[in-house]
């Protein structure tokens, strides 16, 4: 069995640190768990690894947040991946920080990487794993703020969310999505 897990984020140190980029930080972890190294490939670095017998793509797509969509639906094809086997991962501003939240389906609540996924895949019954990023700023700043920097209480704690957060990927990849979700939902 293959599966595809994809963290959302930005490409270039700008971006590095920043609440948006999240789903690298995560994709890194999963990686580094698996012993699996990231190499350039096609739409972004790719790891390629094996968690208890199951082959696992760890993808971090080099086409920015907004367009994350193609990078998707090419290694779902390259792979014969089914859309059951995908995992996606994202900030989340409709959470409070460091929640985890993994759903089967369902809207991509603003995101616009989950809006162009859904376009591009013309379906919204891909699994996520949306990381808490709160909504702390005013009108007119939430451009600023996801591409904004952790702040200091946020930077003490984000290590073992990180850590948390790569349990439930390697869990949806053993364990299925309804177990991971009953197991890691709200933790």
């Amino acid at each position: 069995m293959k599966y595809l897990i994809v963290g959302i984020g930005n490409k270039g140190e700008e971006y590095a640190e920043t609440r948006h980029n999240i789903g690298f930080k995560v994709a890194e972890k999963i990686a580094e768990k698996i012993e699996a190294p990231f190499k350039s490939s096609n739409f972004g670095l790719l790891a390629e690894g094996k968690y208890k017998g199951r082959k696992v793509f760890i993808l971090k797509p080099d086409t920015y947040v907004n367009l994350s969509g193609n990078a998707v639906k090419f290694w779902m094809q390259k792979e014969n991946i089914p859309l059951e086997n995908v995992l996606i991962i994202a900030d989340d501003l409709a959470l409070p920080f460091g929640s985890l939240r993994m759903k089967m389906k369902g809207s991509h609540g603003g995101h616009n990487g989950l809006r162009n996924i859904e376009a591009v895949l013309n379906n919204n019954q891909y699994t996520r794993l949306r990381f808490g990023i709160a909504a702390e700023f005013k009108e007119g700043q939430q451009v600023d703020y996801v591409l904004g920097q952790w702040n200091e209480t946020e930077k003490e704690i984000l290590q073992e969310r990180i850590e948390k957060f790569s349990q439930a990927a390697l869990s949806f990849v053993f364990a299925g999505v309804q177990n991971t979700m009953t197991a890691f939902n709200g933790k």
